[in-house]
């Protein structure tokens, strides 16, 4: 089976339909507020997100209107996370393509983001379903409660099941709403909705940890940021659990475990260049895998499809792909 994106193939006329209809969102309003969302429509992306509502929502049977208008609400809802995302960690590039903060000041950064929210909303209650409207207010508050704990937990945190809540709160939960959101239109059981929940909550867990080893692995070239950026920023991920785990007895580990994050260049090049070294990156991956597994046996469950196979291979694309 192939694991490239290819997944992505049935669905590019939906997902062209899906970017015209967040555009069309500005249309009437400030013209600054139209030039940003088509500079950050211009960012690229995979679309993986929409892309798994749209290939859940053809496999169930969802209305096709209904199901591009919630998928571009799920876009719109991330492209307005990685907005406040980026205003926050005072990054200035994304994708290789300078972040709306490093053009504008904080505060219309903030509003653009919070138009966005507005707007994405909006779409979510244009599906006129219930059940969409309170697990994307519920998904909402799930990211930014997470953002809020991040911002105001104590650096260097060696904490494993904090972790887990962490990468749930900024990245699993939207995988989640996005998979859940399609079977909610769609006329199934309530045992295929859990199916599907299951199902983008697994993916959303694996593709954060590989985000997180890809920070370790990756080059600063594609990162579009310093190879381990998440430990300068005092955030321990998944590969820095597990090098603490295998090796105590290091000097920095220690520290870490102390509660204190290590300050100087030369010792956080010297941790960042031992993950990449020891089994840890192996032993993250190995866990992604985990969580791929748990999808796709998931998906099993559903009768044999074109889209089904697609999500199939999609999923097994997340461990596999690059910056």
């Amino acid at each position: 089976m192939s694991t490239t994106t290819s997944f992505l193939i049935p669905v590019q006329e939906q997902i062209h339909q899906v970017e015209n209809l967040m555009q069309f969102q500005a249309e009437g309003h400030h013209p600054d507020l139209q030039a940003a969302l088509r500079h950050l429509l211009a960012s690229g992306g995979k679309r993986i997100r929409p892309t798994v509502t749209l290939l859940v929502g053809r496999m169930l049977g969802a209305p096709q209107e209904k199901l591009i208008t919630l998928a571009a609400a799920i876009e719109l809802l991330h492209t307005a996370t990685l907005v406040h995302d980026d205003l926050i960690d005072g990054a200035l590039l994304r994708r290789g393509i300078p972040t709306l903060n490093s053009q504008w000041s904080p505060g219309a950064t903030v509003l653009t983001g919070d138009f966005l929210f507005a707007r994405a909303a909006k779409l979510a209650a244009d599906t006129e379903s219930i059940p969409v409207m309170s697990l994307f207010s519920n998904t909402l508050s799930v990211i930014v409660n997470g953002e809020i704990s991040q911002l105001f937990s104590s650096r260097c945190q060696a904490d494993r099941e904090g972790y887990y809540q962490r990468i749930y709160a900024k990245t699993a939960s939207l995988f989640e709403t996005s998979a859940t959101c399609a079977a909610l239109i769609s006329v199934v059981s309530e045992e295929t909705i859990q199916i599907i929940r299951s199902y983008g909550f697994n993916i959303g867990m694996a593709f954060q940890i590989m985000d997180d080893v890809l920070d370790f692995v990756s080059d600063s070239s594609k990162l579009g940021k310093p190879v381990g950026s998440d430990l300068r920023q005092g955030l321990i991920t998944l590969p820095t659990l597990y090098y603490i785990e295998d090796h105590p007895d290091d000097d920095l580990v220690q520290q870490i475990i102390e509660g204190r994050c290590p300050h100087y260049e030369e010792d956080i090049q010297r941790l960042v260049d031992c993950i990449r070294d020891s089994h840890a990156i192996e032993q993250s991956i190995t866990e992604a895998e985990r969580y791929v597994n748990e999808a796709f046996n998931g998906l099993q469950k559903l009768p044999p499809c074109p889209e089904r196979t697609h999500l199939e291979e999609l999923t097994l694309y997340i461990t596999r792909r690059e910056i």
